[in-house]
């Protein structure tokens, strides 16, 4: 038996997240079946961050058990003619037995993205929020530093999560405008529910001057979702990474391995001739 890990890209708009569900469509299910094709045995991904309906991803990893012996170009280009359009395998690479994809993660980095302009985009309708009132982005940084470093972020979780706590450590959070553009980026131990789309939310608001940046503030020790600003769209939001000790010997996700302003507009969707100009 050997074990294997998987670089995932996909499009979620078409899917129901990734976690399987009777009937309807998910990402876990339709990899799980092109693997299982190429391994010729039926085989059940493990993954790094379970993604909700709508939301996308650029990093994803996964990992699994099998008996077949392939070569990672085999898995790759194996799995990816039985995969629609939406989702692609990046790469697979075998790994130690201890390896898991979600609990040897050390960190994972969302981007959530906005594009703030008058006019909603025809292009990136199922890939970006649209906020049509102008966003100042500066108050929406100052607010993002008050989240920074290890607290408890019970006001930035859905009701229906299920972690055993709220403690999350708080790597990076940085807001970055360029044109129409504005990138939320974040880095945490791990995240809660619905965590990064309530940020975003919260962030969004302040940035309407819909409240002050020390909100955040009074949010994250208040400790109350029902003060908290609406949760953000999912169109917006990318798992672009997760970490992992570089025993493991992983790939980094694909255009991600800084996050330059150049790096992080190609890899918001892969429309560079549209927006980074």
């Amino acid at each position: 038996m050997e074990r294997i890990a998987v670089g995932i890209e996909y499009d979620g708009f078409a899917y129901a997240g990734w976690q399987a569900q009777a009937e309807r469509a998910t990402v876990q299910t339709i990899a799980e079946r092109a693997l299982g094709s190429v391994a010729a045995e039926p085989v059940t991904l493990t993954c790094a961050g379970r993604t909700d309906a709508g939301v996308h991803a650029f990093g994803q990893v996964a990992h699994f058990d099998t008996h077949a012996l392939r070569s990672g170009r085999g898995w790759v280009l194996g799995a990816n003619s039985g995969l629609p359009v939406d989702v692609s395998l990046s790469w697979a690479v075998p790994v130690p037995a201890h390896f898991h994809a979600r609990y040897c993660a050390e960190a994972r980095t969302y981007r959530y993205l906005i594009l703030n302009r008058t006019a909603r985009s025809a292009l990136t309708a199922h890939r970006a929020a649209w906020v049509h009132r102008p966003l100042d982005e500066e108050r929406m940084a100052q607010a993002a530093a008050m989240l920074h470093g290890e607290h408890d972020f019970s006001a930035f979780r859905s009701s229906e999560c299920q972690a055993r706590s709220p403690i999350r450590r708080m790597e990076r959070l940085t807001v970055e405008r360029r044109g129409d553009w504005i990138l939320i980026e974040a880095t945490a131990n791990a995240f809660l529910h619905h965590m990064m789309r309530n940020i975003a939310g919260l962030l969004i608001a302040i940035g309407k001057a819909e409240a002050p940046p020390s909100f955040a503030g009074e949010v994250l020790e208040g400790r109350d979702r029902t003060r908290n600003a609406a949760t953000a769209p999912a169109a917006g939001l990318y798992l672009m990474s997760v970490r992992y000790g570089e025993a493991f010997g992983l790939p980094a996700a694909p255009g991600h391995e800084g996050h330059g302003a150049r790096s992080a507009m190609i890899a918001g969707f892969g429309l560079e001739p549209v927006w980074a100009r």
